[in-house]
């Protein structure tokens, strides 16, 4: 349904040198650039902030794919809005969701949504018809380098079947424990937008890397 984009996510980068690490990743075929964004209530861990990932749009060519990991993001949109492409906020979220995705199309933004590994498919059920992107996470959301976990592929064959039946055009993501043979496991369970962090960023071949998650030839 739709082509396999690979989405780096730049939490595994070297934040010290963070413009040439988004030139790099770039030049080595990413499609999306992943940006978690962790407020230490609703996740335990704080990433970065607004300013951070203004830094990073300003030098992307790719779409900026900002991922909330917040209790409210319905206060902190605006503040994202000028630099990402496509948002996505979680559906445990302590804010009216509807609305919430709702303000982020108005803003002409694509809009995601997302749950945490212990949430039930049905909680997103209700908001698959006004969604652009369903984010599956394999990994309990707070810390990267997590091992993948299997189960979750279960939950990524529901939410294909689910689109396929209502004739739906939602992207299906998954982020956490990506790497080549975990990504062709998700693909096969009918994902197509595959977040990778330190399979990515840490690969003695970067560009290698993301084709063989891909699931193409280098």
């Amino acid at each position: 349904m739709h082509s396999i984009l690979v989405a780096p996510s730049i939490l595994a980068c070297d934040f010290g040198c963070l413009h040439q690490e988004v030139h790099r990743v770039e030049e080595a075929g990413a499609d999306w650039l992943h940006l978690d964004v962790m407020d230490g209530h609703f996740v335990d861990n704080i990433s970065f902030g607004p300013a951070f990932v203004d830094a990073t749009a300003a030098v992307a060519t790719i779409p900026v794919d900002t991922h909330l990991m917040v209790s409210r993001p319905d206060h902190y949109l605006p503040r994202f809005l000028g630099s990402s492409q496509n948002i996505t906020i979680h559906v445990e979220a302590d804010c009216d969701i509807a609305q919430t995705l709702g303000a982020i199309r108005d803003a002409g933004r694509t809009c995601g949504l997302s749950l945490r590994p212990g949430t039930p498919f049905s909680a997103v059920a209700p908001y698959l018809e006004v969604i652009d992107l369903l984010l599956v996470m394999t990994v309990e959301p707070g810390f990267g380098g997590q091992s993948f976990q299997e189960a979750m592929l279960l939950k990524i064959a529901e939410a294909a079947k689910k689109r396929a039946l209502k004739k739906l055009a939602y992207r299906l993501e998954v982020d956490g424990g990506i790497n080549a043979k975990t990504a062709a496991q998700c693909i096969d369970a009918g994902a197509d937008t595959l977040v990778a962090g330190t399979s990515v960023f840490r690969a003695p071949d970067m560009k290698s890397a993301i084709q063989h998650i891909r699931g193409s030839k280098p």
